[in-house]
């Protein structure tokens, strides 16, 4: 900038404050000259005409002010042009590379702190020290900040080998799969637990429960944390936490110990839940993300069904129930090794902080850095966007409170089953512990053949996302989940009407329902969680928030009623109740089908980019029809002529 360019800024920011915050919100220009030395302020100021102090006299007329704001443009574009024109010359030219781009700085806007790194240069600032004078500013700040070298950049996270992916997938799957299963594993123990402290079995069912809701509040910590450090950080340090505390279980001296560490338990383990499915998303792209989640909701589905016959069959020998909290220790540890020693950083904007400290160490450039580093913590933005917006997200859009109503209830049964199978199989056929948990492979095989429907369907999906765009139509995501619906309805009739009789009918006739409500769990949750997901897009975290909090309060509650429901309204019409709601929420996703666009039209948080395509598209099919309408009139009119 010369020395008219800081007259027109000073005047302009005098005059008008609320207009030249809008136009530079960080006040870089003035600080600028903020910054100066006071032998460069003298220099500058013999050179302008000054009222004595450290900024120009106000702008007295509206006139002035109205040909400072076009200078204004003039300024800022003779001073970014340069600059902007390198940094774009630097990308490939490869049509997904700038959205990357864009992508990555709208991840910085919206993570917690981005606001308060732009408010911090508001404060008075403290000097230098020594007697010495505030450096220059960088000349040109974007050309500091380090981006990925076009679109196949290695570094970035979706351009490495697929076959490192899959190996970093399967250490995240089975990290998953540990935490999955703690939450059901002790079920298997309750009755010895409640034994050994002298408690009723409601009490020894508060395990479960306390567990379950530690998956509440854990991602209101692990979500905006791995947005702040990336997804590495977390998951280490949930791996190890959620270990220590099993060990806690394990050891436990009486019934309080065992209560608050089996909540401290789920905390931890509910990282993998919040940042494992974020960390397949840096990992994969479009085309092949569905499969990569849908593996991941494959072990957070299977866990909670592997681990009671394990927990069973260990309760039973000499083991004793202690180590089904060793077996998930173990587990832990395990997990916590391979992630400590082979999982790199997925999260690009934090991989770009790694690429800038190699470079600043190499040049000796400490101006160079990433646009991660910018941030702040702000404890006020922290609760707003983990806390309030997801409370109003999920009271104010129709379809994140439906939606979550309808995955909390199928979420509460999941673990409403720890209990009504040991009921049927336990308490029916006379089953052990140990072969009552085998009847759970009913519904994992239920869950696999879902697992193979959704592998079977991706290709079809891929193709017409290709053919719109690579825009999500959210409402392609329905259809699976109407019939997985149907058939968890109607699985839960089976279980009911052929398993309260016991020995009158073959224990695998109810063993065999489980693989509709199987189909149904994991469909239902598949699309319904993609739906989310591409209908909220930037927001879609807040409202999975929500969606994680709600149902996750459900799946607490439904283990403490189970017995008293089953007990007093007899098996065949517990089942037949749970059948009918589950059945009157079929709809649910078919008046989503049938209304969503127009829901989404109408939501201030859905950014709805379907339906503006769909916009562009109906207003270039007018004009072309008015131009054809019109060129036959005009051809008459020639004629006449």
């Amino acid at each position: 900038m010369n020395e008219e360019d800081i007259s027109v800024l000073r005047d302009e920011r005098d005059a008008n404050p609320r207009r030249f915050s809008n136009w530079d919100p960080s006040d870089s220009f003035y600080q600028r000259y903020h910054r100066l030395s006071p032998e460069e302020k003298e220099a500058l100021h013999k050179s302008m005409p000054v009222d004595g102090q450290d900024r120009p006299p106000s702008s007295s007329t509206a006139s002035s002010s109205s040909v400072s704001s076009v200078r204004l443009e003039e300024i800022r574009t003779a001073n970014m042009s340069r600059t902007n024109t390198r940094r774009i010359n630097h990308q490939e030219s490869h049509p997904h590379a700038l959205d990357r781009i864009e992508t990555h700085r709208t991840q910085h806007s919206s993570t917690v702190g981005a606001i308060k790194s732009r408010k911090s240069t508001q404060k008075e600032i403290p000097a230098m020290g020594a007697g010495k004078p505030y450096p220059p500013m960088l000349p040109a700040m974007e050309e500091y900040v380090v981006e990925f070298d076009g679109f196949d950049d290695p570094r970035h996270a979706q351009n490495w080998a697929m076959r490192k992916k899959i190996l970093i997938g399967a250490m995240l799957a089975y990290d998953a799969l540990a935490a999955t299963m703690g939450s059901s594993i002790f079920s298997a123990g309750i009755s010895k637990v409640a034994q050994e402290f002298h408690v009723g079995e409601e009490v020894g069912t508060l395990g479960t429960s306390l567990f379950v809701l530690g998956y509440a509040f854990g991602p209101i910590m692990w979500a905006p944390m791995s947005e702040l450090y990336g997804r590495r950080l977390p998951l280490v340090i949930a791996a190890f936490g959620f270990s220590v505390f099993a060990i806690g279980v394990a050891v436990a001296k009486d019934i309080q110990t065992v209560m608050i560490c089996r909540f401290f338990d789920g905390l931890f383990g509910s990282c993998p839940l919040a940042v494992v499915a974020a960390a397949f998303a840096d990992m994969f792209n479009n085309k092949t993300r569905g499969l990569a989640i849908a593996v991941f909701s494959a072990t957070v589905f299977m866990g909670p069904l592997f681990a009671p016959f394990i927990g069973g069959f260990i309760t039973i020998s000499y083991l004793g129930w202690r180590w089904t909290e060793y077996i998930s220790a173990i587990m832990g540890f395990s997990a916590f090794a391979l992630l400590i020693v082979f999982l790199p950083e997925t999260y690009p904007p934090i991989i770009l902080v790694n690429k800038a400290q190699e470079l600043r160490r190499a040049t000796k450039n400490w101006g160079i850095h990433a646009k991660q580093e910018e941030i702040e913590v702000d404890l006020k933005e922290l609760i707003t966007k983990n806390v309030s917006r997801p409370m109003r997200i999920l009271f104010q859009e129709p379809i994140v409170l439906l939606i979550t109503i309808y995955m909390s209830f199928i979420y509460g049964l999941l673990y409403l089953f720890l209990t009504a199978y040991a009921l049927v199989f336990q308490g029916k056929y006379g089953f052990n512990e140990g072969v009552g948990g085998l009847c759970y492979f009913g519904m994992v095989a239920g869950e696999i053949i879902a697992f193979i429907v959704v592998v079977i369907g991706n290709p079809a999906y891929a193709r017409k996302l290709e053919a719109n765009n690579n825009i999500p139509v959210p409402e392609w995501r329905l259809p699976l989940s109407i019939i997985g619906g149907v058939l968890f309805a109607g699985g839960l009739f089976w279980f009911g009407w052929t398993g309260f009789e016991g020995g009158k009918i073959p224990w695998i006739v109810p063993t065999l329902s489980g693989l509709f409500t199987g189909f149904g769990i994991f469909t239902i949750f598949l699309s319904l969680l993609n739906y989310i997901v591409d209908a909220y897009l930037m927001f879609a975290a807040s409202a999975l928030a929500a969606n994680t909090f709600l149902r996750s309060g459900f799946g607490a509650v439904f283990p403490l009623f189970a017995t008293y429901m089953f007990d007093g309204m007899g098996i065949q019409w517990a089942s037949t109740l749970l059948g009918c709601v589950a059945l009157a929420l079929v709809p649910l996703p078919i008046a989503f089908m049938l209304y969503g666009k127009k829901i989404r039209g109408k939501s201030h948080f859905a950014p709805a980019p379907d339906l503006a395509q769909d916009k562009r598209r109906d207003e270039e099919a007018r004009g072309v029809a008015d131009s054809e309408g019109s060129a036959p009139s005009e051809e008459a009119e020639k004629k006449d002529a």
